[in-house]
Formats: C-alpha cells, structure tokens, sequence
C-alpha cells in the first residue's frame, strides 16, 4: 500500500489520537521519531496493529513533522539556541484560547485581517514555538522579544499567552509596571481580550479589593485545578515579595505539575540588576521567583533591550540564574500602519537617496528661551516656581483644537483624542499647568462664543500652514479647509478634558468609559508604557540623557488610523536632535539582529555594537557593569559621515588635503576606471588607505579609532588577511562643480548635503551621506537591493578580503530641496570631504562596545522607579 504524501494526509478522528499522543511524548522531550516509535510500542502491547492502524500512526507522523517544519521555516525574526528540539507547530484544530480570541480580534475589535491579525498570529506562533516545551517534567527558559514604542506588543504577549495555554501551559504571571496605573491598563486589556472570552475556564488571581493589585492571597499556595490562571503582578518588592511567598507556600508536588510562563513587561525597567555585588531588590525577587518554579519559562518584553543586552550572560555557577535570553531573542517586524521614527526622520534613516523624504515635516521647535516658563531651574526652586503659557505652548493647544475639530469633521468623535503636556518630573508643577491650561480653556471658549475675530483669523493661519507642510493628500484625506472646520471648535473643546497624570494624581485618563478628549499634564509615568489613545499633540520638554529612557518617552508612536496627517511633536532643539540620534542607533542595532538572524548565532554569542551618542549614555551605569570597551567588528557593515564639523576650518581643509594625498598616491601605481558617478580604483595598499585615515579628522561619534584596531586585526590574520582596499571617487550626477580637485580629478561636482536644522555640539548632522547603490560602487552589473541583500551580493562576488573606501565631495553651500523648516543651510567654510566604508563579510561578529558610563546629574532625568518612591513614600528594601 503506497502511503499518501503530507498533502493527502486526511486528519481522521483516529489519526488525531495518534497526533495526541505523538505529541504527549514529545512533550516529554523525544525528538518526533522516537515519539512515533513509542506510539507504535504502547499502541501494540495488547495486539498486533493492523497496516490500516501503522498507515494512520504513520500519517500522524507526517502531519506533526509538516506542522514543525512549518513553523520552523518561519523563525525570520529569531535568535535561538542551537540544539532545542523543534515542539510546536502552530495553532491546531483542538485549540480553544488562541481561535477565541482571534475570533475578538476580528469580529469584536474589528481588526484588519490581513495586515494585522494575521501578523499577529504569525509572530507569536514563531515566539511560542521559541518556548520551553511544557510537557517536560523540568525546564528553565529565558527569552526576549524586542518590539517597537507604542507598537502593539500587548497583542503580541496575548496571542503568546493563548496560544501558550493551548500548548499546556497552565499558569500565566504577568510583571506589569512600576505603578498602579501600568499594572491595571495591563489587567483590563488581557481582560477583556483573554478572560471575558472564556469566564470559567479562567482564574484571575486579584488579590486586593483596593486596587487589584497581588498583595493578599486568599488561598495558602497555588493549585492545579483550574485549567488556566493569570496573575498580573505590580513590579514592586511588596507584591513580588508575595508572590514568592505564595509560590514557596506551594507543595513542591504542585508546582511540578504547573508549567508557568512569567511574562516581563518593560523588562529593562528595574527587573535587570543594577549593582555588580549585590543584587537589587526587585531583580533579586525575580530571579528568587524564578528559582522556585520547577517548570518555568520568562520572557521579557521591550522596546529599548539596551540594558538587557549588557547582562552578564555567564552568571557564576554558584548564583542564582539571571535574566540575560540565552534561549532566544525575537525582534518583531515593524506592523502594518505603525507611526513610528521613519515617519518623522525619512523612511531609511541611513539613506542618502531618501534626502528628498526626511519625513513628514510634523517637529516644531521650542526656543531655550521659552522652556523657562514651565520648568523651574532646579530641583530647589520648583515649590515656589510659577509657570507660564509661552507662544509655542499656545500655538499646540490651538493646533490640537483644531485636530478635534478636523476628526470631528473626518467622523471620528466617537474615537479617543489626546494632547501630551510633560515637561518636567516635579508633580507639584504639573498641577500649575493644567491649571494655567484649564484657564486656557475657559478663555477661548468665551472667545469662540463671541465669534471673536483674532482669534479666529490666528486659527485659520495656524491651520493652513500646518496643512500645507503634511498634506492630507499623502494619506488618501481631504485637506479640510477652515470654514469646515470653525462650525465644530466649540463642541471640540466643550468634549475637552485636562488631566494630571502623575504618581500621586487622583483623577486619572480613564479610556474604558467611552470615547475622552484629554490634554494630559503629567510626568514619568507618561514616559514608560502607559498609552496615550489617540496622541495627536505632543508638547514635550523633559530630556533624558540616558538612551533607554528618552527612547520610552517616545509617546508619540503608535497607530493614526484616518488622521496620520494630524500628529506634531514640539521640542527643544537638542532633544530633536537626539530622538533622531537615537532613532539611527535602534536601526542599527535591529540590522545587527537580522545579521545575527541571518547566521543562525546562538543568543550567547549575540553582542549588539551600540553607537555613542556625544553626551548620553546606554542606560544608567549601574546597569553596565559587564560592559567593557572592545574592538568591535565591522565585519559585514557599512559606516559612513553623518556629522561633520563644517565650520572648522583646520578640520575643513586637513580633511581634504588627506583625501587629495591619497588619490595622487594610489595615481601613481593604480590606473582609474571610470565608473557611473565616479572613478574607481582597485587593489589599493592597505598602508596607504590606513595612512589616510589616520590623517583625516573625523566627526564626535564616527568610530575611527576602533575601526583602525580591527583593521589591524584582520590584516594580521594568517587565515585570510586584509591586504588591499578598492577605493572610489564619487561625483554627484547632477551637483555643481566645487572647483577643487582630489589628485588627478578637477572641479568635482559636490553632493548637495543640507544640514537638519538642529546643530549638535557645533557639529551638521546631514543624516545620511550613503546611499543603498554605492555599496556595490565597486561591482559590475550590480542588482538593486536592500543594504542587507548588496553586502552579502558585493562579498560573494569580490570575496572576503576586500573593503571600499568612498570619498564624497560635498557642496559646501549646500541648500534644502523642500523649504519645510527640516534641514537647513549646509553653510560650510569651504566643500567638505565626507567618508563612506563596505566592509565584506569577514565572519561571526562576536565583541561590543559600551559607551561612556555616566550617572545622570540632573534632577529632570529622575527615573520612574525614583518618582513614585519619592510621590508614595514606598521603599525599595526588601520584605
């Protein structure tokens, strides 16, 4: 009898059982095969099995192995240990969590089947399947899932959770937030969207009447009898002491029986330990947490993974285990219809092709003179300070009015709006602002009532000069015109709120009892997971020096669905300035995975290269312990000037006078060939291109001095050194001549290079200076592709022992192509020399690097953990 293919396998009734127990046994840990051969054992012990019975056990088999492969195929966004056997093959047909709530998803919340629920189903299938099998009698895993600000991950950790219990799973811990508000926003959403589809078959465990946070356990320890349990846990030591104690209150017989799966919301965020002898209290309540569950899985969730990168990932034998995801580490695509940083810096922030794209123009700045009107000076005189309302403050509540009214216009009053006020930590002012802002409001609803013409003529200007810079057209919308709008003002602000956000406020944004318009004054907890539905305005002072911190105060991103026209940001120059910093360094380190992705490379030989930032650090210091300065790897990277001290005049013309050396040297043994957009030059002396840059004088964070130590690194390897560079001299195609020459080549045509228009430490940040082409600047009949796609293209087709070096002539007059306040006037003492490096694909990129440690010393960058201590008066000691 020929067996059919996995194509014709027929799921019968007694094929299904034969798939349970495949199953069962491979949750005990056997690989498929002797899963199937125990099948076949136990199922002939009593009789002899029919061919029919071998056929069906045999397509069970088949059926198992498909669903495995399928998802294994899948793994695109994943690092993994090496040598875990494959366990999950996606949703079956048996499941009850996971189609439940897809069937809310779809029916309930209305969301997009095809761009959004179905990506949503695929991504969390690949992190279940990167889950310890629970069906094994002891386990340990540690994994992370890095997604994006405001992206969605809730909907991630849900489907995980579904799934998870359909899996076997039994018992689901949520750490949610430092503070009440974080925890409770967590509670109702897995809610509404995990326990109200299924009432009894769920066991919420909320503990306190008050509050609902874990504080007092009705029961003396956990059981076994529901089929599923979820505990939401505020990451404090109060609750977290209780949760120990209740776990430790548990007969270890119980707790073998229970598969947990602990889910760490922001996990950067006070759960890694920030002391190298001693353990801090929450970090070591995890890890004691941890330590007491015979089957557990932790999986920690967040946008800014720089702290949870710099764990030391080989704890000593005699510790308890720490956090560091040996086990996998899952970067999340970017979700269809997400506002995010390419939305505001340009759709490739690395791209010097995008110049004409810098994004939608949606920054306004405020002037370091008006930032005095809503932040005291210091920590000392914030009990007497007085706020005030400065012009651009004025201009942001008058925009978001006419936001309102333009949704309202667009259909969509009965959706959420809200406008973000944070300028400082200090609670006591939040309170004065949203008082200056009620009276604000109050002023211009008089106004409004009057018909009063100032102010709608200031109304109508605003309005049409923001239309103008992001037109609605962009997004498939009507540019609304004025007199459509002015009717709907006064019902606008009528439906308009003014709420005081902070760790001591009463009145707090309640989203769950219909649709609010809020401006919403607050501090820290503004800045680190609580959503802000439908952000439009956001009116943002506070700075950060710290990378993880600012990135989370990054509230602004998320989904617009029907107004992605609508959204502006004002900030001070040098916070602009750093969000688009900070905005490169993410890029890079997601590319930096997909490499790693890419290689197959085990978590624990995963070591992410993070950019400095003049003047920030990583994350606090005391989170950076194990991090040390090394040679960092290049290998298969592009570097490039983005920075340029364009006013030094002694860095102007030394820089040019290095790159003119070096052309007239490599002139003289190696002949030019003329390239479209330039002239290229191949098989280089190494010593001659390390010569050059030596010479030239590079911009604050261009990593020159660890790059030259890995060159000498590779030149010096006896395997396959690097001995010659190719090295090409660009030319834009349509630029105008500079009149200058590098060696044998005159009146180079310049690259039109604008600065942004924040200038950093006296320094013109172009962007980009690259763009995607010129990395197979050195390649016959290239393709095009991705950056990721042409460096792996460039190394197979000239090997691995070759870079580029690329020189740009850049226009020292350059001028903006769009005249939307984003860039600037290069404005250059002379034409600049800008530097572009392709390093081939050299092998495993092992080593980072830290950056500077460096405490905050100003009493603005208070992190969330000091705010509510300070607000509460709770302590941090453990229980």
């Amino acid at each position: 009898m020929n067996k059919p293919s996995e194509a014709e396998v027929v799921l019968t009734p007694q094929v299904q059982l034969y798939v349970r127990l495949i199953t069962v046994y491979q949750a005990a840990g056997m690989d498929l095969a002797t899963a199937t051969h125990e099948v076949r054992e136990t199922q002939a012990l009593a009789r002899t099995l029919t061919q029919s019975e071998l056929d069906d056990i045999a397509a069970a088999e088949r059926h198992v192995a498909s669903r495995i492969r399928s998802t294994e195929a899948r793994l695109d966004h994943s690092l993994r240990k090496a040598g875990r056997p494959p366990w999950y093959g996606g949703p079956a047909a048996e499941d009850f969590y996971w189609p439940s709530l897809r069937s809310y998803l779809l029916q309930v919340k209305k969301w997009d089947e095809e761009t959004t629920v179905t990506s949503i189903d695929r991504t969390s299938t690949e992190v279940v399947s990167l889950l310890a099998n629970p069906g094994q009698t002891s386990f340990r895993g540690r994994g992370l899932v890095v997604g994006y600000v405001q992206s969605g991950k809730t909907a991630n950790m849900t489907a995980v959770i579904a799934k998870a219990i359909d899996a076997g799973y039994r018992f689901v811990i949520i750490l949610a937030g430092l503070t009440n508000a974080l925890r409770l926003q967590t509670q109702n959403r897995l809610q509404k969207d995990l326990v109200d589809r299924s009432k009894y078959n769920w066991r919420l465990h909320t503990t306190d009447e008050e509050d609902g946070d874990f504080k007092r356990a009705p029961t003396p320890w956990f059981t076994v009898h529901d089929e599923a349990q979820l505990a939401i846990v505020k990451k404090n030591v109060t609750p977290l002491g209780h949760l120990l104690t209740m776990l430790r209150k548990t007969p270890p017989s119980i707790l073998k029986r229970l598969p947990i799966l602990i889910i760490d919301d922001e996990c950067d965020q006070a759960s890694v330990n920030s002391s190298e002898f001693d353990m801090t209290a929450i970090n070591k309540l995890i890890r004691q947490i941890l330590d007491r569950i015979p089957r557990g899985q932790y999986v920690g969730y967040t946008a800014t993974p720089f702290a949870n990168v710099l764990i030391n990932p080989y704890a000593e034998e005699n510790e308890i285990d720490d956090l560091y995801p040996q086990d996998f580490i899952t970067a999340l695509p970017k979700p269809a219809g997400y506002f995010g940083a390419a939305d505001l810096f340009g759709e490739d922030l690395l791209d010097a092709g995008a110049e004409a794209e810098d994004g939608m123009a949606m920054i306004r700045l405020v002037p370091e003179s008006e930032t005095s009107a809503l932040r005291p000076a210091t920590k000392k005189t914030k009990d007497a300070f007085q706020p005030s309302i400065p012009p651009t403050l004025e201009t942001a509540l008058r925009y978001f009015l006419l936001v309102n009214a333009c949704r309202s216009l667009r259909g969509q009053e009965a959706e959420h709006s809200s406008m973000l006020v944070h300028t400082t930590v200090y609670t006591i002012v939040h309170e004065r602002i949203a008082d200056l802002v009620r009276r604000w409001r109050l002023e211009v609803r008089d106004k409004l009532a009057t018909g009063d013409a100032g102010l709608l003529a200031e109304l109508r200007d605003l309005w049409e000069e923001e239309a103008t810079r992001v037109p609605g057209s962009r997004f498939g919308q009507q540019t609304a015109d004025f007199s459509d709008l002015q009717p709907r003002l006064a019902a606008a602000l009528e439906r308009t709120e003014v709420i005081v956000e902070n760790a001591v406020s009463d009145h707090r944004i309640d989203y769950a009892s219909g649709p609010k318009t809020y401006i919403v004054v607050g501090g820290s907890v503004l800045a680190r997971g609580l959503t802000i539905e439908g952000l439009s305005v956001s009116y943002f002072l506070r700075s950060s020096d710290q990378y993880d911190t600012l990135l989370q105060m990054g509230r602004w991103f998320g989904y617009r669905g029907g107004y992605e026209d609508l959204p502006r940001m004002w900030m001070p120059t040098e916070l602009s300035a750093a969000f688009r910093d900070l905005s490169r360094v993410e890029l890079e380190i997601r590319d930096d995975i997909a490499e790693y992705v890419r290689r197959d490379v085990d978590p624990l030989e995963f070591a992410v290269r993070i950019r400095e930032i003049p003047g920030m650090a990583v994350t606090s210091a005391s989170k950076m312990f194990h991090a040390r300065r090394v040679n960092i790897s290049f290998s298969n990277t592009h570097t490039q000037t983005t920075r340029l001290r364009h006013q030094h005049a002694g860095t102007v013309q030394r820089n040019w006078a290095a790159g003119s050396d070096l052309v007239t040297a490599i002139t003289a043994t190696s002949p030019a060939i003329a390239r479209p957009g330039g002239h290229l030059y191949r098989g280089v002396g190494i010593e001659v291109v390390r010569s050059f840059l030596e010479n030239y004088r590079h911009e604050a964070n261009f990593p020159m001095s660890d790059l030259l130590a890995y060159l000498d690194g590779e030149t010096a390897r006896a395997d396959d050194p690097v001995t010659h560079w190719n090295v090409g001299v660009l030319e834009s195609r349509d630029g105008v001549s500079t009149g200058k020459s590098l060696g044998p080549h005159h009146n180079l045509r310049g690259f039109s290079r604008a600065r942004m228009a924040e200038l950093r430490d006296g320094c013109a940040d172009i962007k980009s200076l690259m763009s995607k082409g010129d990395i197979v600047f050195d390649v016959d009949n290239a393709p095009s592709g991705s950056w990721s796609q042409l460096k792996t293209l460039r190394t197979e087709r000239l090997g691995g022992s070759t870079p580029l070096l690329l020189l740009y002539p850049i226009d020292g007059s350059s001028r903006p192509r769009n005249d939307d306040g984003e860039r600037a006037p290069l404005d250059a003492f002379d034409h600049l020399l800008g530097l572009g490096i392709v390093m081939p694909d050299r092998g495993l990129r092992r080593s980072f690097v830290a950056v500077t440690l460096k405490e905050s010393e100003d009493g603005e960058t208070e992190d969330l953990e000091g705010e509510v201590a300070a607000a509460t008066g709770a302590s941090q000691a453990e229980p």
